[in-house]
């Protein structure tokens, strides 16, 4: 299915949304609804943004050069923010007086009843103590002069010409991070510095040189990986240093990426200590990303712990300053990275348009597509965005208004921002346009996540809704055209996140105007003024206790209140100020409010006040309750809660939440349970945990009619689960949108009664020397456990599974059927009184297996490789690549059969901590690379996933 939408103006897409907003409006549902259509004010403001839609076009080609202009379509973007507001309090008020009446509204007859509710909606709208109808009058009369002002501006009518007919696809096909050309010399040449060790001292610096968007990062990518450096250097390390080179948090990233964990030293000594310590006697390669500060004083003290490694250690910079290597190391090469030839360019824009050299257009394709490869000077970010602009698109129109477009025409100086980039913002659909300047609110070389954005999108209700498709995959199609069309790229650090170009994040920037502001980035404060819509504040670790307060104040219809910070700055150095939440709630327009890490331990019980409210995020902070008042939030789709580690309780009215679409509580270990009637969310999409209660109203057929969950689901506290009957309940075959499932049997650690015997820190009370699986703790039936896992058998679509303290002695039979085609991950926990371990060998795809504190298993044999109710038997684990077993104290026999032929793709192969096991390993594993056979100290890994 594919929408038409065109590459219209940016605040197209606004005006429709709020357009819709006013037909679906029913002018019967409310009284104030139903009084503002007696005043005809819904018909004018109709009317208004009506007319403003067909000049919108040109007025978005005229912004640049006419101040005019662009000040007409500030004061239309911010009649339209208000606008939106106050039909969204209409719709908002309307839905919670029929979802929830009170016993007065129950009786339409009773005039009085119904005189009361109109009078207590009308007064106390907005800040300024104006009803309903007084503000829509303002908006009207405000929009109605932005309409006359139109002529006296000139701004033509007519839909854009350029690339009208571009249809959207709902699923776009990501392009690929290969497309390297006319790199294949510099990479050469870089790669020679690199593994020369004719320099005397122990360290040198290499720096690329270029301007911006000609692929620094790219060939230092490319040359990171390449296998003859992967060999010469024995410690690698990544890190993006961007425009404010601050020590301690580069220092701390080079630190996390050798190590792999996490580092939560903030003393700079003590971190450089400890990294000397990696680097002494080791030939290493560092690469700093995006350098620009060349401040001699800060490089001298960053560069002491890099002194003691082997001679030809190195470090590679990226720059567009020339000479940054040169505060560094008196030792260094500096290699100036040229623009791509047209040859080359040509190349790459071929891949990024997709375009068939053998179709019957291409001759004619090929000269229009030369020159507009020309316009973009050898750049080949631009070459890509406008090549991905024109992707599988074979119309010679399109081609031709691509490059007779005006846009070229206005010089780099007028707008800051290179034509070629221009050109591809422009064609975009104007969704995706509020999707990408929306963007602007990170800091620059900031590391995003896909979902979480996704769901701020919808948040901020820039997700257009498509029948039959759910919001969050719109939003993904979104996310991927924007990828396609290299907007975004995924982070050279971390492949499951995701930055913007300096140059995109400058055109976001660019044209986010005054409605986005970046607090820490952006200078003083005291420039918010009552047309900032959405706002965001990083740390800055230098002076880290900013007064939010001040910064604020200004934002008086303040939509968006973002904490955004890098992944090495520290946490708990915000101070609130004491009216700090007041102020917040003041801002009753809000509908994102994200205070990561900030050190709330309650929320007021106004929080309710905000009834627009969309997006809450109180993860990594210390709270100990939940009001619930919060459960009245009518709009709430998103409340993240990651990483609370104190909070016990959810508000007991969680059900009212109807809207509600993302629940994340993982690594919320004080959690008791789920509060009753979780069943009633039926739009809910992500739950990232539910934990069994022991009750009827919050057990696990709760779960039951939650068919609608995508991604990963944990089910904890599984031993609250009476019979198989209740497990059969939770329908966790209905789960096909499930691809990876944590199932998880913990202690309660608040009863007495509980069947379990595990103590606090996941270690087993029992003695490692008996082997009778249990360590004699409470009786379990052991059948019902297995029957209770053999009904919560999952859809077969599932990638993932992790089973953690099953009390049973064996496994269901599912586990092991090869229609678990897509299972690639399997781990078991733990489960100390199973003596079989289930048959998995014949799972297709299953590359990584981990089985770890297996007590009562003593011999591993046949039905490992063969699953007896398969007709069909394969070769045994044909996929697999990673085997692990661990903490095993009474496995002593691991059975080999005679010609065994498994295990054909197996890498890494590691038996840790299993004091008895005694025989061979198996013969032939021709793809083995790494064997660990040994003695491991328990770690407290385990402990975190509980």
């Amino acid at each position: 299915m594919a929408a038409k939408l065109q590459g219209r103006a940016y605040l197209s897409s606004f005006v429709d949304a709020v357009l819709n907003k006013l037909s679906s409006l029913d002018v019967n549902s409310t009284p104030e609804a139903k009084k503002l259509d007696d005043q005809k004010l819904l018909q004018k403001l109709r009317k208004s943004l009506r007319a403003t839609r067909p000049v919108l076009d040109d007025a978005e080609q005229r912004q640049i050069r006419d101040q005019e202009v662009n000040k007409w379509l500030v004061d239309l973007q911010d009649a339209l923010y208000m606008a939106d507001d106050l039909l969204d309090e209409l719709s908002t008020k309307a839905a919670t007086a029929t979802a929830t009446p009170t016993p007065t509204q129950r009786d339409p007859g009773n005039s009085s009843s119904w005189s009361h509710y109109v009078d207590s909606i009308l007064e106390d709208s907005d800040d300024d103590e104006m009803g309903v109808v007084t503000s829509m009058q303002d908006i009207v009369d405000k929009l109605e002069s932005i309409v006359e002002e139109k002529d006296d501006l000139d701004l033509k009518q007519g839909v854009a010409k350029d690339l009208e007919d571009m249809s959207w696809r709902i699923q776009s096909s990501l392009i690929e991070s290969s497309d390297i050309y006319g790199r294949n010399d510099d990479k050469e040449t870089i790669i020679k510095f690199l593994l020369d060790d004719t320099c005397d001292d122990n360290l040198s610096v290499i720096s690329i040189e270029g301007i911006g968007g000609i692929g620094k990062t790219t060939l230092a990518q490319l040359v990171y990986n390449d296998a003859r450096v992967k060999k010469k250097f024995a410690i690698k390390a990544w890190v993006c240093v961007a425009t404010k080179f601050d020590p301690v948090n580069v220092t701390k990233a080079i630190m996390e990426d050798i190590a792999s964990s996490p580092c939560n030293m903030v003393n700079l000594n003590s971190i450089q200590t400890e990294l000397k310590e990696k680097l002494t006697e080791k030939t290493f390669l560092v690469v700093l990303d995006d350098v620009w500060d060349n401040q001699q004083n800060l490089w001298d003290n960053f560069l002491k712990p890099f002194l003691s490694g082997n001679k030809g250690s190195k470090i590679l910079l990226t720059t567009r300053t020339r000479n940054v290597d040169s505060v560094m190391s008196t030792t260094n090469r500096h290699y100036k990275l040229d623009i791509l030839s047209d040859e080359d360019c040509w190349s790459l824009f071929l891949k990024h348009s997709s375009i068939s050299t053998s179709s019957r257009e291409y001759v004619i394709l090929e000269q229009i597509g030369k020159k507009i490869v020309e316009k973009c000077k050898g750049l080949p970010l631009a070459v890509k965005t406008l090549g991905g602009l024109l992707r599988n698109k074979d119309n010679v129109e399109d081609w031709e208004n691509i490059r007779e477009s005006k846009i070229w025409e206005l010089s780099e100086d007028e707008s800051k921002i290179v034509p070629a980039l221009r050109v591809s913002y422009h064609y975009l659909p104007s969704h995706l346009k509020r999707c990408f300047v929306y963007c602007s609110l990170y800091p620059e070389d900031y590391q995003f996540d896909k979902e979480e954005l996704i769901w701020l999108w919808m948040a901020e209700d820039f997700v257009q809704t498509i029948e039959s498709y759910t919001l969050e995959n719109i939003g993904r199609a979104y996310f991927d055209e924007l990828v396609a069309r290299s907007f975004f790229q995924p982070s050279s650090e971390n492949a499951s996140l995701f930055v913007m170009h300096d140059l995109m994040h400058d055109l976001a920037t660019f044209f986010a105007e005054k409605f986005y502001f970046r607090v820490s980035e952006l200078g003083d404060p005291q420039k918010i003024c009552s047309k900032t819509r959405h706002l965001s504040y990083m740390v800055n670790p230098r002076d880290p206790i900013l007064r939010l307060g001040e910064a604020c104040k200004g934002a008086i219809h303040m939509r968006t209140f973002l904490d955004v910070r890098f992944p090495h700055q520290p946490d708990g150095l915000i101070k609130l100020e004491s009216d700090f939440w007041l102020l917040q709630l003041q801002t009753r327009c809000l509908r994102v409010l994200s205070f990561k890490c900030f050190p709330i331990e309650s929320l007021p019980v106004s929080i309710d006040k905000l009834i627009h409210l969309h997006y809450l995020d109180l993860s990594h902070t210390p709270i100990l309750t939940l009001p619930e008042s919060l459960c009245k939030l009518y709009n709430l789709q998103t409340l993240k809660l990651r990483c609370c580690q104190k909070l016990e309780m959810l508000p007991s009215r969680m059900q009212d939440l109807v809207n509600l679409r993302h629940l994340d509580i993982e690594d919320d270990f004080q959690l008791k349970e789920m509060p009753k009637g979780m069943s009633e969310l039926k739009h809910l999409n992500y739950l990232s945990n539910y934990i069994v209660g022991k009750h009827v109203d919050n057990g696990i057929r709760g779960l039951g009619t939650l068919d609608n969950l995508h991604g990963s689901l944990c089910i904890s506290k599984l031993q609250n689960v009476k019979d198989s009957g209740e497990a059969l309940e939770a329908k966790m075959g209905n789960k096909k949108h499930i691809i990876i499932l944590d199932l998880k049997w913990l202690p309660n650690n608040d009863d007495d009664d509980d069947d379990y015997d595990m103590d606090d820190d996941g270690e087993d009370d029992g003695d490692d020397d008996d082997c009778g699986g249990g360590g004699g703790g409470d009786i379990v039936d052991v059948e019902k456990e297995r029957e209770i896992l053999e009904k919560l058998e999952p859809h077969r679509k599932l990638k993932e599974l992790s089973i953690f303290s099953y009390r049973g002695e064996t496994f269901p039979d599912w586990l092991g059927l090869p229609c678990y085609s897509n299972m690639t991950k399997l781990s078991f926990y733990f489960c100390k009184n199973c003596r079989q371990v289930p048959s998995l060998g014949q799972l297709p795809s299953l590359q990584h297996l981990l089985i770890w504190g297996v007590d009562g298993l003593e011999r591993i044999g046949g039905e490992f490789y063969n699953n007896a109710e398969s007709s069909h038997q394969g070769t045994p684990f044909r996929s697999l690549q990673t085997l692990v077993f661990r903490d095993m104290p009474c496995w002593r026999e691991w059975h080999i059969p005679d010609g065994f032929d498994g295990f054909l793709k197996l890498k890494s192969l590691s038996i840790e901590d299993c004091p008895v096991l005694s025989g061979d390993l198996p013969a032939h594993l021709p793809a083995l690379e790494e064997l660990t056979i040994g003695t491991a100290i328990r770690s407290s890994f385990m402990v975190n996933h509980y």
